[in-house]
């Protein structure tokens, strides 16, 4: 990507600026193409189809266009014509009449067709027009018996027909800004323009695909689809659509019918009948008996702009009126939401919108409850065990909560039987009132549904909630919030000298803490990090050592003190080159290796086990200062270089 940015900067840093999207992607085309000779642009066909883009930086080197690989062709580039022998496309285009160029862009059944409706004079007249002319594939692609109505009633409809593609000025590209109407020269009904960042620009949603075929009186701008005449708003679509009825009923309810009505442009992904009848009973009558779930649910099917179905080559987030993001994309021919090729019907325009149609309801996170929230996600296991312990009422009730829900993977290789200890322990993974992540602060105290009070814990890499760490955004529902942890929560047991009496690994420690005259240090209040060392790794030192050191008071409390840090650090919270102060020595440097803290390069063994204090991380090895670890590396160099 870097390779097409600077390839573009220095031709297009000023001419960008001022030109519009589809003149930035031509250029890109022309840049892409001239190794073929003067005027060639480069086009991206998706394979298997005849649908042709001019090749913009992003589908150049991802060689994709609706998720399917493209074949690149080179052609001529608007108003230019090959010369037999040469090299490229050397000769501009004569300048002829709109009717004769009609016949040279890929427009000769508009052409046959306005000879029939007998609109030749006019386009071969004086007159400046801009002619939005359908290519000879869109008139072929139209319903034998809509084409047949055309054409008959002495040419009338068919007249007209043309006329509402026609504008009684002369338009480029340029001048076809987003969002623009004109009148059209059919009873002055308007033609809507969208200019597109990616370089689509649409006509009542069909895509330009030969833009700026100039003329001696206007200019053709070649489409892939034949357009119809348009006068009813977004909401009128709506109300006499049989297939829209429940929709129609939901939207009156939220008074969002008005806003319909009136100026704007908008996107409605509109759920069918079908689509609310998949949704279970008990869920849909919920948000339809709650009026800000329903707003909710409703205004997360409506984007802020018009979006055509031709303007999408690839999968972009989009903010709803309900304020968070749907990825509209496409997958080949169909239109995708959020990954899901649910859309039915596409492009039903308004003269204030465009309506699509979609077979699945789309429910927004704010519009559901707990169980909702939790069910979506990657937390299968914890929500199984939420509803064993029973908490199923807290979980699909109104009362505001927040969802301690620990990852899958925080689960492998433990016990998920129900217990009375794992009820007890699911019941403190949910807090007694719902919050965002971004309101969380250091030392911050919350309380569980259990009753216990939980510490926040804030680091430069990470936000944590005593040893479990955030591992995804927020999920806010309806009344709480899912915190999706990458841990199961350990919440605080007793003082830091309360987990080690606990715990039979430190039985050696628990006797040499009390030897070196620490225990009170381990149990007053304060925040300790206490990397542990078990009786393994007493018992790595030799008998004589060992025993030196375990009966002299001072030199075993110069030992113990440098495994004590100051500040409460769980593992979550270790990045690279991360420096703990000991209470005794210099420093303690910790890392992460595949997925184990180093600690003075001592990998610690068990991790976060949670004091109201402090927290204890077991490890297996007394841990050395660094300068004695750095003397004995120089030391190791200096031997081999002796031996060499």
């Amino acid at each position: 990507m870097k390779v097409c940015v600077l390839l573009l900067v220095p031709v297009l840093l000023s001419w960008v600026e001022s030109r519009s999207p589809y003149q930035a992607v031509l250029q890109h085309s022309r840049i892409r193409g001239r190794a073929q000779g003067p005027n060639v642009c480069a086009m991206q066909q998706r394979k298997g189809t005849d649908k042709k883009y001019f090749t913009n930086c992003k589908q150049w080197y991802h060689r994709k266009i609706c998720g399917e690989p493209t074949v690149i062709s080179y052609e001529c580039c608007p108003g230019y014509e090959k010369i037999p022998g040469e090299k490229g496309c050397p000769a501009a285009l004569p300048l002829v009449n709109i009717y004769n160029t009609l016949g040279v862009v890929g427009a000769s059944t508009t052409q046959m067709y306005s000879e029939r409706a007998e609109l030749r004079p006019e386009i071969e007249g004086p007159g400046s027009f801009t002619f939005f002319a359908p290519s000879n594939e869109a008139w072929a692609a139209l319903p034998t018996e809509l084409l047949d109505a055309l054409v008959s009633n002495v040419n009338i409809e068919l007249l007209n027909a043309l006329h509402y593609h026609m504008v009684d000025r002369r338009l480029t590209s340029e001048e076809l800004k987003h969002g623009a109407s004109f009148p059209s020269m059919y009873q002055d009904l308007h033609v809507h323009i969208h200019h597109y960042s990616n370089g689509v620009v649409t006509v009542n949603c069909a895509r330009l695909i030969k833009p700026d075929q100039h003329a001696t009186n206007g200019i053709v701008h070649v489409v892939d689809r034949v357009i119809t005449a348009i006068s009813n708003t977004v909401n009128t679509l709506l109300e006499v659509d049989d297939d829209l009825e429940t929709l129609r009923t939901a939207m009156a309810a939220a008074g969002l019918s008005t806003m319909l009505e009136g100026e704007g442009q908008y996107t409605v992904f509109a759920p069918t009948n079908e689509a609310f009848d998949k949704i279970p009973k008990e869920t849909l009558n919920r948000i339809l008996g709650d009026p800000v779930a329903l707003r909710d649910l409703l205004n997360y099917h409506i984007l802020k702009h018009m979006q055509c179905a031709e303007s999408i080559v690839s999968g972009t987030p989009m903010e709803t009126l309900q304020g968070s993001v749907l990825e509209v994309g496409c997958e080949g021919d169909q239109m995708t939401l959020n990954g899901r090729a649910v859309v039915t019907k596409r492009d039903q325009l308004g003269t204030n919108g465009v309506v699509h149609y979609i077979s699945e309801l789309l429910i927004p996170d704010s519009a559901k409850v707990l169980l909702e929230l939790a069910e979506g996600s990657a937390v299968a296991t914890a929500t199984q065990l939420f509803v064993e312990a029973g908490l199923t009422p807290h979980l699909t009730g109104s009362e505001p909560l927040t969802m301690l829900a620990p990852l899958d993977a925080a689960f492998t290789g433990s016990d998920t039987t129900m217990t009375p200890d794992m009820r007890t322990l699911m019941t403190n993974h949910l807090l007694r009132t719902q919050l965002s992540s971004k309101s969380l602060y250091h030392g911050q105290e919350l309380e569980t549904l259990g009753g216990v009070k939980l510490r926040v814990f804030v680091y430069r890499n990470n936000l944590c909630i005593e040893n479990a760490c955030i591992a995804a955004h927020d999920k806010m529902g309806r009344y709480a919030t899912m915190f999706t942890v990458g841990k199961v929560l350990t919440p605080p047991m007793g003082t830091v000298m309360d987990v080690l009496k606990a715990d039979d690994r430190f039985s050696v420690l628990v006797g040499a803490v009390q030897t070196a005259g620490l225990t009170e240090l381990l149990n007053q209040q304060g925040a300790l990090t206490f990397f542990a060392p078990t009786n393994e790794a007493f018992g790595a030192l030799p008998p004589p050592d060992r025993s030196r050191l375990l009966r002299d008071p001072q030199q075993l409390s110069s030992v113990l003190r440098l495994h004590l840090g100051e500040g409460l650090l769980v593992s979550g919270g270790v990045s690279s080159h991360t420096r703990v102060k000991p209470l005794q020595g210099e420093r303690l440097e910790l890392g992460v290796r595949n997925y184990t803290v180093y600690v003075n390069r001592v990998p610690v063994a068990a991790a976060d086990l949670m004091a109201t204090n402090g927290v204890v991380h077991a490890v297996n090895t007394i841990i050395k200062p660094m300068h004695d670890l750095f003397r004995k590396v120089l030391s190791s160099h200096s031997s081999r270089a002796m031996k060499q």
